[in-house]
């Protein structure tokens, strides 16, 4: 008996797309039809997901971490879409793909989506993805070693970004005022401002600066 397996792939880049959609195609089993769907940014990821959720549930979403935001500035990343799928297709299985290797990061995405399987790019052959496609559909999760080896550092486990602290520092990042934060977040100034002053803590921000948060959130891939 045939298994039909409904996918959506996004990512920015679609030279990368095509490379996994090849990858798949060429190493699925003979009893797996697989029907994929491709989004570049977040607003077509979205309607796909919409969409899908309403007729026909995809069985696996990968999602690159850092993509366009949606138009109108509430989707800014692949977590974002992926925690929507979460929310209207909970028996989906989520991959993440990203070139984040930064172990806040990692930390924070398995924390925020406990995604099926999470790969880094820069990890990533062919062979592995063919793997981890398969196992994630028998028996996830699936994680690639740069991920496991942060899990066995326990240090950073508890170091957590929530989507409030994201969306500060996105709105930052777009040149807007921290005395304007109040106008896009349901906050007070002074809790906006608590909040800043534990992310300066959170990434040793020693000159407390904006731009240095900026800089150091960015390098560590929360931006």
């Amino acid at each position: 008996m045939m298994q039909q397996i409904n996918i959506l792939m996004v990512d920015d880049h679609p030279m990368i797309i095509e490379g996994y959609q090849n990858t798949l195609m060429a190493t699925k089993n003979d009893d797996q039809v697989l029907l994929i769907d491709t989004a570049n940014n977040c607003d077509t990821a979205n309607e796909l997901l919409q969409r899908s959720a309403n007729e026909r549930p995809y069985d696996v979403c990968f999602f690159d971490i850092s993509l366009p935001s949606s138009t109108d500035g509430t989707i800014t990343s692949g977590e974002d879409l992926a925690k929507i799928a979460r929310d209207i297709m909970p028996h989906s299985k989520i991959i993440i793909l990203t070139m984040f290797n930064e172990s806040y990061r990692i930390h924070n995405i398995i924390k925020e989506v406990q995604p099926d399987g999470f790969l880094i790019k820069s990890d990533l052959t062919s062979i592995e993805l063919a793997e981890a496609f398969q196992h994630i559909l028998v028996s996830p999760p699936y994680y690639s070693s740069t991920v496991n080896n942060y899990l066995k550092k326990t240090v950073s486990s508890d170091v957590y970004i929530d989507d409030i602290n994201r969306k500060i520092l996105h709105l930052l990042s777009q040149g807007i005022k921290t005395r304007s934060l109040k106008e896009y977040i349901d906050l007070s100034m002074s809790a906006i401002e608590k909040r800043k002053k534990q992310m300066k803590l959170l990434f040793s921000v020693e000159d407390g600066k904006d731009e240095t948060l900026l800089k150091e959130a960015r390098d560590k891939g929360f931006l």
